[in-house]
C-alpha cells in the first residue's frame, strides 16, 4: 500500500553484545590489554621477605592513585615470578630488593621495553599515573 511501516527484528544470538565485544577485545590484543584496561597494572615482586614491608609501600602509593596492583609474596625464585608475571601479560614488573629498599626505587621492566632499570619510588608512580590517563 506504500505507507510507512514500522520494521521489526527478531534477534537472537548465543552471546550478547557486551560478551562480543569482550571476545574482540581478548582477540585483538591476545590478553596484552594496554596499561588503562589491563586488569593488573603493575606486579610488586619482592625478592626476598623482609622487602615485603616496602612492597607494601610501595603498592599503597599505587593504590592512593587508583591503580590496580598485586604483590608476589611467595617464597618461590625471583626468575619464576617474573616469567609468571610475563605469562599474565601484566604490562609493569617492579623487583624490589635491597637495593631499592636502600634508594626508595623499584626496578622496572615492562612487558614491552623490558628492563628499565631502577626508577624512584615517586616517578614511577607518576609515569604510569600519566600512561593510564592518557590511555596510550
Amino acid at each position: 500500500d506504500g505507507s510507512r511501516k514500522r520494521p521489526y527484528m527478531i534477534h537472537r544470538a548465543l552471546l550478547g553484545s557486551i560478551e562480543r565485544f569482550f571476545g574482540v577485545l581478548l582477540e585483538h590484543y591476545a590478553g596484552a590489554f594496554p596499561v588503562w584496561l589491563a586488569p593488573v597494572q603493575a606486579k610488586i615482586i619482592p625478592i626476598l621477605e623482609k622487602h615485603q614491608e616496602f612492597a607494601e609501600k610501595v603498592a599503597k602509593k599505587l593504590t592512593d592513585r587508583d591503580i590496580d596492583v598485586e604483590i608476589d609474596a611467595r617464597n618461590e625464585k625471583i626468575g619464576l615470578k617474573i616469567r609468571e608475571a610475563q605469562l599474565q601479560k601484566v604490562p609493569y614488573m617492579l623487583v624490589i630488593g635491597d637495593k631499592e629498599v636502600e634508594s626508595n626505587t623499584v626496578s622496572v621492566r615492562s612487558r614491552k621495553d623490558g628492563d628499565m632499570g631502577s626508577m624512584d619510588v615517586d616517578a614511577f608512580v607518576e609515569k604510569i599515573a600519566v600512561e593510564i590517563s592518557s590511555k596510550v
